[in-house]
This record gives C-alpha cells, sequence and structure tokens, in this order.
C-alpha cells in the first residue's frame, strides 16, 4: 500500500513542479509514480530487504528518488513534498482532473484568485471570474464548468485500475490465514464495472475473530465503520470502503452470487426463482424451508434452470435469456490473445528498447508484438516522421533476422499509431504508412468538434486504405473527460465495408471502446482488437483490464483480431 501513496506523493510534485516551468524532473518523478503504481511486490518490503541499493535498481528510480523513497518509508514523511505544498496550497490532485486546467493554469488561478479547490473553482467559474484572466476567456470558463460537472457525476467512485492492486493485497492478507477457508472478491469489481463504488470480500471461516481483527487492523485502514462476528467495514487510506462478510460453507456460492450483482440481474433471478416455486436469497435456493442449493453458484444456477453466467455479463442485459435459450457467448479469455498491436518504444519516448518489448511479449506467450510509435503531430511523445520511421522499420527488420537465426518463432511487427487532423487527413505520408505491418490511426486533439464534423472526420481517416485500426474510438478518460461528440453508429457502418477494426484500449482511464459499444460493434460485423497502448514493459499486463471489458460486451474469441495466428491476422489486415 506504500507504493501507491508514494506514487500519489510523486506524481503531485511531478505537478507542482510543471507548476512552476522546471524542466525534465516532472518526468522523473512521473515515471517514478508509474514505476511504484505497477511494481508487483511491496517497496517497503523491498527496502527493507536491500536498502536504497534495492530501490535504485527500480526503473527510472534514481539516488536523489530513491532517498526521498527511504524518507517516507522510515518518517512517514517526505520534506520536500511538504515545502511544495506549503508554497502553493492547492489541491492539485483535484484541480488537474478537470479537463483543460493544467498545473500550470491553476497557479494562475491560485496566484490571482486564491482557487485552491474544486468548489472554489466551481464557484469563480459561475460568477465568471475566470474569463477575464489572462490565457482563459469565456469559452475556456464554460469547458471548466462541464469538466467540473462531468467530474462530479463519478464522485466517489475510484477507477478498476486503482483498486485492483489494493483488493489483490488485501485478498493476499486473508488467504495467508490459517482460518481462512475460501475468500473472494465480489459486487462491481468481481463484475470487473469500469469505476467501483466500494470492495466487497466473502468469507468461509470456522473461527472468524482472528479474521475479523486481520481484516479491521490492516495497514492502511483509516476507519472502521462497523466489527461483528459476520461482517465489518472499513475506510481505506485510499479513500475507499471495504467490506467483510463471513458466511457458513453452504450459503458460500449463494452469498457469492448474491453480492456479485447486479442488482437488476438478482432481481430477475429472484423472479425467476419463485415462477419455479423457489426462494432464492443470500442463504440459499429454497423449496418453502428445505435448501436446495447454495454451496456453489453452479449448483444455484442450475436448480434454476440455467448454465453458470459468467459475473462480467450479469447486468441484466439480455444474459438470462440467452442462457435459457442456449446463446451465451463464449467469452474471450486472456489466455486467446496472441499478441499485443498498440506497443510504444523508446524511439517516441516510451520507456523500453523493442528488443526489450519483444522479450517480455514473448515472456507473456505472445507470438507477435506491434510496435505503434506516435507519428509527427505528437511533438510531445517525440512523434516520428517518415525519416524516423523508416529508421525505426530497419531496426525491427534486424531484429527479426536476429530472432529467426536463433530460431525463435516470434515476429515484431512495423506499426505507427498515426494522429488524425482536424480534417481527417493523417500526419504522415501514405508512402511511409505503406511500408507498414498494420497501421493505427487516432485523435489526439481538436475534442470540441461539433458531432457532425467529428463524424466525418473520422470517416475519411476510415476510409484511408493504409487504415487497419482505429485507437480509443471516442476519446473518453473515465472520472475526466467525456467520449467526444460522434455518430459511433455511422463509424460502425464504414469500419464494417472497410474492413477496419476498432480498438479495445485496455488502458484504465479509457477503456475505450465500452462495454455497450463493443456489442455494437459485435453485433455490427466489426471486427476489434483488445491492446495495451504500453509505453512501459509492466504496462503490457493491462490488457487484462481490455479483455474483462470485451467480456462485458459480450466478446469472443472470433471477434478480437489479435487473438488470431500471425498469418492469419496479417491477411485479415490485408498485408500478407
Amino acid at each position: 500500500m506504500k507504493n501507491r501513496e508514494l506514487a500519489k506523493i510523486f506524481r503531485e510534485i511531478s505537478e507542482y513542479l510543471e507548476m512552476e516551468g522546471v524542466r525534465f524532473k516532472p518526468y522523473a518523478y512521473e515515471k517514478a509514480a508509474l514505476v511504484l503504481e505497477s511494481l508487483e511486490g511491496d517497496v517497503a518490503a523491498l527496502y527493507r530487504e536491500g536498502g536504497v541499493k534495492a530501490l535504485k535498481g527500480l526503473p527510472g528510480v534514481g539516488d536523489n528518488i530513491a532517498k526521498k523513497i527511504e524518507e517516507y518509508l522510515t518518517t512517514g514523511k517526505l520534506g520536500y513534498y511538504d515545502e511544495l505544498k506549503k508554497n502553493m496550497p492547492v489541491d492539485l490532485d483535484e484541480l488537474v482532473r478537470v479537463e483543460g486546467l493544467g498545473p500550470r493554469r491553476a497557479k494562475t488561478l491560485y496566484e490571482s484568485l486564491r482557487i485552491t479547490n474544486l468548489e472554489e473553482l466551481e464557484a469563480a467559474a459561475r460568477a465568471g471570474r475566470i474569463a477575464p484572466l489572462p490565457g482563459f476567456g469565456e469559452k475556456t470558463e464554460r469547458m471548466l464548468l462541464e469538466g467540473i460537472a462531468f467530474l462530479k457525476q463519478d464522485r466517489g467512485r475510484f477507477l478498476l485500475g486503482e483498486v485492483i492492486p489494493l483488493a489483490r493485497g488485501i485478498l493476499e492478507s486473508l488467504r495467508e490465514m490459517k482460518e481462512v477457508e475460501k475468500v473472494e472478491t465480489a459486487g462491481s469489481l468481481r463484475r470487473w464495472r469500469e469505476t467501483i463504488g466500494d470492495l466487497d470480500f466473502l468469507a468461509v471461516s470456522g473461527n472468524p475473530g482472528p479474521v475479523m481483527e486481520r481484516f479491521v487492523t490492516l495497514p492502511g485502514v483509516v476507519r472502521v465503520w462497523g466489527r461483528g462476528e459476520t461482517r465489518s467495514s472499513v475506510r481505506m487510506k485510499e479513500g475507499i470502503d471495504a467490506d467483510l462478510r463471513i458466511v457458513p460453507s453452504e450459503s458460500y456460492g449463494a452469498a457469492l452470487q448474491y453480492f456479485t450483482g447486479s442488482k437488476d440481474h438478482n432481481i430477475a433471478l429472484r423472479k425467476m426463482a419463485l415462477e419455479k416455486g423457489y426462494k432464492l436469497n443470500e442463504y440459499g435456493l429454497f423449496r418453502q424451508s428445505e435448501a436446495v442449493a447454495g454451496e456453489t453458484e453452479e449448483a444455484v444456477y442450475e436448480k434454476l434452470g440455467l448454465p453458470w453466467i459468467p459475473p462480467e455479463l450479469r447486468e441484466n442485459r439480455g444474459e438470462i435469456d440467452a442462457a435459457l435459450s442456449g446463446r451465451l457467448p463464449r467469452l474471450v479469455r486472456r489466455e486467446d490473445l496472441r499478441g499485443d498491436l498498440h506497443v510504444h518504444s523508446d524511439w517516441d519516448g516510451g520507456a523500453d528498447s523493442i528488443e526489450d518489448i519483444a522479450e517480455a511479449a514473448m515472456d507473456m506467450g505472445y507470438a507477435y508484438v506491434g510496435i505503434a510509435d506516435h507519428t509527427k503531430y505528437l511533438r510531445i511523445e517525440r512523434g516520428l516522421d517518415e525519416k524516423r520511421l523508416s529508421e525505426r522499420n530497419g531496426s525491427i527488420d534486424r531484429l527479426n533476422g536476429t530472432l529467426q537465426a536463433a530460431g525463435r518463432s516470434f515476429r515484431v511487427l512495423k506499426g505507427c499509431e498515426a494522429n488524425i487532423l482536424a480534417d481527417g487527413s493523417l500526419d504522415i505520408d501514405d508512402e511511409a504508412l505503406a511500408e507498414l505491418d498494420f497501421v493505427i490511426a487516432g485523435i489526439h486533439s481538436h475534442f470540441k468538434m461539433a458531432e457532425d464534423e467529428m463524424t466525418k472526420r473520422v470517416i475519411r481517416a476510415l476510409e484511408n486504405p493504409h487504415v487497419d485500426i482505429l485507437s480509443h474510438p471516442t476519446g473518453r478518460l473515465l472520472k475526466r473527460r467525456d467520449a467526444y461528440a460522434v455518430n459511433l453508429g455511422k463509424i460502425l457502418e464504414v469500419a464494417a465495408k472497410t474492413g477496419t477494426a476498432l480498438e479495445i484500449n485496455a488502458w484504465h482511464e479509457r477503456l475505450d471502446l465500452s462495454d455497450e459499444n463493443i456489442r455494437r460493434a459485435r453485433e455490427t460485423g466489426v471486427a476489434m482488437v483488445v491492446n495495451s497502448d504500453a509505453h512501459r514493459l509492466d504496462q503490457l499486463e493491462t490488457v487484462a483490464y481490455g479483455i474483462a471489458q470485451a467480456r462485458r460486451g459480450w466478446a469472443e474469441q472470433k471477434h478480437i483480431l489479435n487473438a488470431l495466428p500471425l498469418e492469419t491476422l496479417l491477411r485479415r489486415l490485408h498485408k500478407a
């Protein structure tokens, strides 16, 4: 849990430094934050075992940052961070989530209007006090109000990728206890919802006292809302509440089904049970007072005449009718993926070399990996122009030659993530695109266009014969930015005609396509690709979020292009 605390601190330090116009240092702290967030082990344990030297072995952690980690781990404070906050007492974590409000603008607002938090920002914008400031204006003021309204919709909810590490840590702590027979997550986390309101855990134990003691004294618990023999509730330092329920073994399956939800799915099941003469609740499935099922979920569903329904589908969106008629999809699985087609290398500002990416992809069991570096419009990402793209292609060809000579049946694919400009053209020549194994195109600017304009812009890109995949198709950033205005129905129609695939971007802030739009693409016959959009090796594993999103959208293996063998994939992309 110290990992996430330090990551949050380093990210804020990066923002404070950016606010002051400091060069280079913000990136170093941002990189350290990302490394700590994705670190599988406990950074505190790493320090105990190897001290500062072990910390310096982490990617992107030099002597300066390692000593700051040591200071926080040994004292619980970081003087440098406290000094920055003292000099600029604003809630940066809250303010920079507002679309269009970066650290430097936050500094201007503090110095001009003493705005320190979201409430003060909204009050100033509604009073028209922001528009007159240099560099703002009425349009920006309106945009800030829209961004604030969007943020307020999801207050109290947490991104899936933010809470998964926390939930896994709690599970590991409970599973190591001899008193715990079994324990699982339930609720929206088990259904892999994009955002999570709270954490639910369900356990079986014949001696619940020590289990509850462990739960309410977990590292990171800041408040105990309630403690009992069968249920306890706590608030974690991250701000999210967590509940633990302990149930009898004979009721475990019924309780797991009940507390997994969703509410609408459960209501439909209970109605179905009543029609069959049963009563269904968290204790079991009963005929009068006799329990006929409850120990496992499978038994509960079977007694109702249903196959087991995967948690990701339990939203009452037709899954029960599909189960009754034998039409439940055979959902795509993580092990079905043969490769990842959206990975950024150090050629465009990513953290890792193509050689290291290839090794990591092979370790994951992939048959191929696609290097999709940004093209030249994104200068902040060191996007490649035609000359550098050609040079990078040459390095990939040489690497593939080396792999082939070593008898390794793995291939690195030459790709790019080209930028769709405001008029729908791409920022790289067609001649350069023709040299690639695949082309991804995406929108990275001008998000506020009218729906008709934006739709025409995307369609023009899809009609470019070199474009194979549309990345993060709606441009949304969860809890930060809504999707841009676009007619997705028309986009799907054109994609079906051109054979262009739509991406399911697995980064937890995007998860774009949404589950509803994945189902629309599936029903329209549009192929999809589950990609990590990784900028570092550890981010390759985020495909798990994309697979979960695909499953929530009823996608099967046949709907996912990068679940195909290499040669079949290349034929589908018209590149064989």
